[in-house]
């Protein structure tokens, strides 16, 4: 079988869909040597990653190989909005073509599409995205709901919003495939045997090695308005109203869509010297930080899955987060679930923490216990059977 496999959002500073994408892959090439891979870094007529060439996954093993790849923007939009004749013999003539990136291919003739299916956000909350961002995933969802063989939905939350949102397509062609965490254990040795590799070139570990293990609240996510930090900091403000000697607020994230103001919005309810944002952190940076936060904070508005929220559980935070979408789903009863739309239930779950020893512990034992339950291995194997019935 051949598999053309989308890895178009594995770049250098990976996200949600580019960890599973990348997570996925690796598992699946130490799992898989029988069938082919073809890896298309450029895949999909929006989403392009302009440094592909240096950030593309070689996984050393034969029977996972580059496939087709354009060297720009516009011969990659070109050959994906308006397909040549030969669409699938440039693709190599998979069996299989597997998108990760929202966008879904509808040319496909012989093989069989598989979807991805991340989250309905931009329909549910259109405020929260760029148009231009907004119109390309739906674009993606529709047509996958048209023309996708099979959807891999990260969440059962995120499957049921698509069946009530597309109930013409047919249930029993999605499936469930959790994600899990990439960092495998909280055995300290795992940081430390890298962190002299990074100590001297990653600007977010300079800045996270002069926190002190246990004092400082840790969130980490994209800086758009979905994640919900104006009312996080409304929280957190409410809670140095209370208690003037506060662990610092660690934020960890690139800078995304929509939230020009926001150091402005820290100034002006006078956390300036509170909060420290961190950007885009690597991931040896960002194991110390999950595994010595006092508290993860994770009160986002909108989940397909809450990614950050597993990787701080499988470390052994304890985890406030929200009570909305798959977020319950994942957490079950090894977090704080709080409204997101309150910034004072923020605060007095923080407290609650801050001044319950034995919760915090409780907690903390629960979310690594909890977060064994989600294993990429798993995750791998049934994709691979997915493409396996579909290959039939």
């Amino acid at each position: 079988m051949r598999i053309g496999f989308d890895v178009s959002t594995i770049g250098g500073m990976k996200t949600g869909c580019g960890y599973f994408t990348d997570s996925l892959l690796s598992h699946l090439a130490a799992l898989d040597s029988q069938n082919e891979y073809l890896l298309y870094p450029t895949f999909g007529d929006h989403y392009w990653q302009p440094d592909w060439r240096k950030t593309f996954p070689h996984l050393h093993r034969s029977n996972f190989k580059l496939g087709l790849a354009h060297p720009t923007y516009t011969a990659m939009q070109s050959f994906w909005s308006d397909p040549p004749p030969d669409f699938e013999a440039q693709l190599g003539n998979p069996h299989i073509l597997h998108a990760n990136n929202f966008f879904c291919p509808t040319a496909a003739r012989a093989a069989r599409v598989v979807y991805t299916l991340y989250d309905l956000s931009f329909i549910e909350h259109p405020d929260y995205t760029l148009e231009e961002t907004r119109v390309a995933a739906f674009n993606g969802v529709f047509n996958a709901s048209l023309y996708a063989d099979h959807l891999i939905a990260i969440s059962h939350y995120s499957r049921d919003h698509f069946l009530q949102t597309f109930p013409r397509c047919a249930p029993e062609k999605i499936d469930v495939v959790y994600p899990a965490s990439r960092f495998l254990t909280p055995d300290r040795s795992v940081y430390n045997s890298a962190r002299v590799k990074f100590a001297k070139t990653g600007q977010a570990w300079n800045a996270a090695r002069a926190l002190r293990a246990n004092e400082f609240w840790l969130s980490v996510g994209t800086l758009e308005p979905r994640k919900n930090h104006d009312r996080l900091l409304q929280g957190y403000a409410a809670l140095k109203a209370s208690c003037p000697q506060i662990f610092p607020l660690v934020l960890v994230g690139a800078r995304g869509w929509l939230m020009d103001d926001f150091e402005q919005k820290i100034i002006s309810l006078g956390l300036q010297n509170n909060v420290i944002v961190l950007g885009y952190a690597d991931d040896f940076t960002l194991h110390w930080l999950y595994q010595n936060c006092f508290a993860f904070l994770y009160p986002s508005l909108f989940e397909g899955f809450g990614l950050p929220v597993l990787e701080a559980m499988s470390l052994g935070a304890a985890v406030i987060t929200s009570n909305v979408t798959s977020l319950p789903e994942i957490v079950g009863d090894a977090g704080i679930l709080l409204d997101p739309l309150r910034a004072d239930e923020i605060a007095q779950a923080m407290q609650s923490l801050l001044h319950d020893s034995k919760l915090r512990e409780q907690l903390k034992t629960k979310a690594f216990e909890r977060s064994q339950k989600f294993s990429w291995d798993t995750a791998a194997r049934q994709v691979l059977k997915i493409y396996e019935s579909l290959a039939i």
